[in-house]
C-alpha cells in the first residue's frame, strides 16, 4: 500500500498547527480524555480510516482500556461495557459524523440526551472534536495514508 500524497498537514503546516489547536481546545474542555479517544475511534470506523482507527485503538490500550470494549465500539448499542455519558457522546458522534444521511441528523432526542450528560462547555468539547476527527478522517481517506506509517 502507499499513499497517494503526503497528510495535506504535512504540506501545508498552518493547517496542522490549526487542527491540534483546535482538538487541544476540546481536550481542556473537561470532557474525560477516553471519551474524546472513544468518540475519534468511533467517527474513524464510520469514516473508514484506518490510520485514526488503528491509532486511536493504540491510544485508549496504552491509557489502559480494555479489549472488551475496544472490541465493541463499533456496536456499542448492544454491549454493556459503556456508561450513558459515553452513549451518549458516541450517538451525538454518529449522527453528526452521517450529518447527511438524515433530513434531522442530529435529533432531538440524541440532543437532549447528550445534555443530560454534558454541559454547554462539554457540549462544545464533544462537538469540535467530532468536527476535527471528521476532517482528519477526510484527509487521510483522501489521499489513501496507510496505518502505522503515521503513528
Amino acid at each position: 500500500m502507499q499513499s497517494r500524497m503526503n497528510n495535506p498537514v504535512m504540506i501545508l503546516p498552518d493547517a496542522m498547527q490549526a487542527l491540534q489547536a483546535l482538538s487541544a481546545s476540546a481536550e481542556q474542555a473537561g470532557v474525560p480524555a477516553d471519551t474524546i479517544t472513544l468518540i475519534q475511534l468511533r467517527a474513524s470506523q464510520i469514516n473508514g480510516c484506518s490510520v485514526c482507527v488503528g491509532g486511536h485503538c493504540r491510544i485508549l490500550k496504552k491509557a489502559g482500556e480494555t479489549d472488551e470494549r475496544l472490541f465493541a465500539v463499533a456496536a456499542w448499542r448492544d454491549a454493556p461495557y459503556f456508561s450513558a455519558a459515553e452513549r451518549a457522546a458516541l450517538a451525538l458522534t454518529e449522527a453528526v459524523t452521517r450529518i447527511s444521511d438524515q433530513a434531522d441528523p442530529v435529533s432531538d432526542e440524541i440532543w437532549t440526551e447528550a445534555t443530560r450528560h454534558y454541559d454547554e462547555q462539554g457540549l462544545a468539547a464533544l462537538l469540535i472534536a467530532i468536527a476535527s476527527i471528521n476532517v482528519w478522517n477526510r484527509f487521510n481517506v483522501a489521499t489513501k495514508q496507510v496505518a502505522g506509517a503515521a503513528w
